[in-house]
């Protein structure tokens, strides 16, 4: 019977195509159009930006003594403290500030004592630190000694007087006075000193009810290399009653004080039942323990050193002001002590009061760490969930399996042609990848040459969205949409072959509607790959892509899939995407933001070799990381795009959108810095005599600027036509723990305001050979410096000892290096030593060669090379500081020279 109406063929084909549209005029009728796209692309966004509103930015009322009451926690009390150690100025170890930050507190701590409860015993001590050795293995500290002497920390411990037992078992809080010699830190980590003061205050009420007592340490020396952390726990007689530590850090200023390491569950679970407002993320975990992040905490000295479990809470906004001049009290907004005091306070009256968190804390050492990890985050800052990371991972597996052993079922129902769409699908994501973060990183390199700064959104951050997002977005839909069209060429032979009597308008429908499902269902295909690699690394924050992966294959599974293996695909529904999005974006698109606006905000400090990265190298982090956001948050929503017939009106307004973020940068209007939000430019007086060896020639002398930002200083010497000076890279600085490679250098005036006197000294004592092994002892004097770096190659040494008067600081073995170089950090106070003793041990394959051939190579390398810190701001120095731009911020680190720097070194050949 041949085919016509009356055929069985097309009587079987009517039913098939009953919902689907037979002509063209209802094809066009059933796309979406652009005002419903924009629509969801708005709410999408808004979307996100409200769950990061709710999740980071909404901070509790802040309460006065009188609404606090006495038993609870006042930000305005706490800010009286803040207020007090910010008016200091800058207090670095070794200075008169420092000096009376510390007596302030234990001053404050003095009126806790008097006002404690009276069954509660209050323990005050000023612990003077003797001479120690930090080395720490693990992160920013390989190839690194860090010595610290003449420290002193204020300690408070609380116990109840009628149960001794309580002080064998303390609770340590842990934060540090000091500050970089750059800022006042309002941020870093004053607002910290002053919750703990505020805190010790109420415990002080609370601690009679107490099983273990709870100890407050507030240290100095932890931004010189977290000495003050590890002279209390290798020095001070308390330290063995110390069961548990918690650590309060910023890395910004203000906002929600989170939660962002934790070592096991039972402490994770005992903070989320009590916290008040609790903010919590393992993904900043996972990111800290990547190395992405060049800092550290005291809290790496608690687990290492001293092997105690653990949590560690930082403020995390506005991190381009940290440790510049903008880390200062205007900045800490309204609400973040309040959010971090009643967290703490809550936690502490529960875990000190607990007898199984103490129990717990005491076996801790017994058991394997690897049980006790958790999977930890907070929803929307309201709740926080906590499980052990073995049952994430059994969690995760099964639905691995499931979604493998779905996708194995489908593929082989589906036979060749479902094997080629999924492989297409997947070239999908990959060419979504590509195109998505190509066009980005385009602009990334484009910046430098057309704005006045390579990075021009530091202080606006909202202009990456058109920087960076619209390509980005763009770019993910090109690449997404080159899938799309290659499903289509695919999915034509296939229905030419299966269903010929479609009618040819109702076929290309048909094969439209069937390559958006591939399309969304591409985005299973690429969160599953992300749950299987990161459940194989075991990365705590996987939970994001179960969450990506599952609420949309369900919400897909309910409402759209069909057991029918002859039902013609219908199009896609919006709320399925709505529905399936819910979770997703509530779980981590807070998350999201938060780690783009901390991205942005490292990028002022990306180089910690000035001028040894490209200017566009800190513009493609962020474009790559904009990218991957955009293709994994958008892969489902771009899948309503394709069958729209609104594209080009879509992709006309990304352009435009990028096109006026561009405008805006380009012509300057739109500042890439302020005087809240600064470039780092550091001046430092350098006077080096490493290229002089008989000592009658002079040092040398000279104003260096430099910059952790990427790109030339060009608009910073604007100002400073008169004062002579010259930017390149043809003389590069070597401060020993840097170098910088570009920069810029004056010796106008440079002479005054040092004396040869404070030129360190490096004298070969001895120089002999024994047994074929040779040795020399070189004297280390370095003036009235307190602060200093010393290199050591280790290409020509094999090992070395530190001694300072008789005693050995640093024995023999142990030593790593970085670059062929171990690093000695020294940071005291004023009664520090400036004497050393070091003894060299030389290698069997060191360089042998003459004195007279060493005088002749100008290029012999170092054997050691030596900076010195001067706490002096010289005249010179003054003088260009005041012309700098008020955008213009000086930047400090333990790596960072103070503004007097002498350098010196002793050649290989000595």
């Amino acid at each position: 019977m041949p085919r016509g109406q009356g055929s069985s063929v097309s009587t079987r084909e009517k039913p098939k195509v009953d919902q689907a549209v037979d002509s063209n005029e209802e094809n066009h009728k059933h796309r979406r159009g652009a005002y419903l796209l924009l629509g969801l692309l708005i709410v999408f966004l808004h979307g996100s930006w409200s769950v990061y509103q709710i999740q980071f930015g909404n901070l509790p009322l802040p309460l006065d003594a009188k609404q606090a009451g006495k038993r609870g926690f006042s930000e305005a009390s706490a800010l009286e403290h803040v207020k007090y150690l910010t008016s200091l100025g800058p207090h670095p170890v070794g200075s008169d500030s420092l000096d009376l930050a510390v007596q302030y507190v234990y001053a404050v701590a003095e009126k806790i004592k008097k006002t404690a409860h009276w069954e509660v015993d209050v323990q005050l001590e000023l612990f003077h630190t003797d001479i120690g050795a930090n080395r720490l293995s693990k992160g920013l500290f390989k190839g690194k000694t860090l010595l610290y002497s003449d420290l002193k920390h204020v300690l408070l411990r609380v116990v109840p007087k009628y149960m001794p037992e309580a002080e064998e078992n303390l609770i340590l809080v842990s934060s540090h006075i000091d500050t970089v010699s750059t800022t006042e830190g309002a941020g870093d980590c004053s607002s910290c000193v002053g919750v703990m003061l505020e805190l010790a205050r109420g415990v002080a009420q609370w601690a009679h009810g107490f099983k273990s007592g709870v100890l407050f340490l507030f240290n100095t020396g932890e931004e010189e290399g977290l000495d003050g952390a590890h002279s209390f726990i290798t020095q001070h007689h308390w330290r063995n009653s110390v069961r548990f530590a918690i650590d309060l850090e910023a890395m910004g200023i203000s906002g929600k004080s989170t939660l962002f390491q934790g070592t096991d569950h039972w402490a994770l679970e005992s903070f989320a039942a009590v916290a008040k407002y609790p903010s919590a993320q393992i993904a900043s975990q996972d990111v800290f323990h990547s190395g992405a992040i060049k800092s550290a905490t005291d809290f790496q000295i608690y687990q290492e050193v001293a092997g105690l479990p653990g949590l560690d809470f930082a403020y995390t906004d506005t991190t381009s002001v940290y440790h510049t001049k903008n880390d200062k009290m205007k900045l800490l907004k309204p609400g973040s002590l309040q959010h971090n005091g009643d967290n703490m306070l809550a936690f502490l009256l529960h875990s000190a009061a607990s007898q199984n968190f103490l129990k717990n804390a005491q076996e801790q050492k017994k058991e394997n760490t690897e049980k006790n990890k958790a999977v930890f985050f907070d929803i929307l800052g309201k709740y926080m969930v906590v499980y052990p990371q073995r049952l994430a991972t059994m969690f995760h597996n099964s639905i691995i399996l499931q979604s493998l052993l779905i996708w194995g079922t489908s593929l082989l129902m589906g036979g060749r042609p479902g094997l080629v769409s999924f492989g297409i699908s997947c070239l999908s994501i990959i060419l979504m990848l590509i195109f998505s973060i190509c066009l980005p990183v385009v602009v990334a390199f484009i910046l430098p040459h057309i704005c006045p700064f390579p990075v021009p959104y530091v202080a606006n951050p909202w202009l990456i969205i058109g920087l960076f997002g619209s390509p980005a977005l763009l770019g993910a839909f090109i690449g997404q949409h080159i899938g799309f069209i290659l499903l289509k060429r695919h999915l034509r032979h296939v229905y030419s072959r299966t269903k010929p009597n479609l009618p040819h308008n109702t076929r290309e429908y048909v094969i439209d509607l069937e390559a958006e499902r591939w399309i969304f269902k591409s985005g299973f295909i690429q969160w599953l790959i992300v749950l299987i690699l990161g459940t194989y690394f075991k990365v705590g924050s996987s939970y994001i892509a179960l969450v990506w992966l599952v609420s949309p294959a369900f919400a897909y599974g309910f409402l759209e899939a069909t057991l029918s293996p002859v039902r013609l695909p219908k199009q896609l529904k919006v709320v399925t995407l709505v529905l399936g999005l819910v979770a997703p974006v509530v779980s981590s698109a807070g998350l999201a933001v938060r780690m783009a606006d901390v991205v942005v905000g490292s990028v002022v400090r990306v180089d910690r070799n000035p001028g040894g990265l490209p200017d566009w190298l800190g513009n493609v982090i962020v474009a790559v990381a904009i990218s991957v956001v955009v293709c994994f948050m958008f892969v489902y929503l771009l899948s309503y795009v394709h069958i729209s017939g609104d594209k080009r009106t879509l992709g006309l307004l990304l352009c435009i959108f990028f096109g006026c973020s561009l405008a805006l940068v380009s012509s300057g209007i739109v500042p890439a810095f302020t005087e809240d939000v600064a470039r780092p430019v550091n001046v430092v007086h350098v006077v080096d005599t490493t290229g002089i060896d008989d000592g009658n020639r002079e040092p040398l002398s000279y104003i260096s600027l430099f910059s952790n930002t990427p790109g030339k200083l060009t608009k910073e010497l604007v100002d400073l036509g008169d004062d002579e000076f010259f930017c390149g890279r043809n003389m590069t600085t070597d401060f020993v723990t840097f170098t910088t490679k570009y920069g810029c250098w004056s010796y106008k005036e440079s002479s005054s305001g040092w004396s040869k006197s404070e030129v360190p000294v490096l004298l070969v004592e001895s120089d002999s050979v024994t047994d074929g092994a040779r040795q020399t002892v070189i004297s280390v004097d370095t003036k009235s410096s307190t602060r200093w770096s010393l290199g050591i190659n280790k290409q020509e040494i094999d090992d070395f000892t530190v001694q300072v008067d008789s005693e050995k600081l640093v024995p023999l073995g142990g030593k790593s290096e970085v670059d062929g170089w171990h690093t000695i950090q020294f940071a005291g106070g004023k009664k520090s030593p400036t004497k050393f003793q070091l003894t060299l041990y030389w290698s069997n394959s060191a360089t042998q060669t003459s004195r007279s051939e060493a005088k002749e190579a100008a290029d012999v390398p170092l054997l050691v090379k030596l900076r010195t810190d001067v706490n002096r701001v010289t005249p010179k120095v003054a003088e260009v500081l005041e012309k700098l731009p008020r955008w213009c911020a000086p930047f400090g680190k333990s790596t960072s020279p103070y503004t007097l720097a002498f350098l010196t070194g002793l050649r290989v050949n000595i």
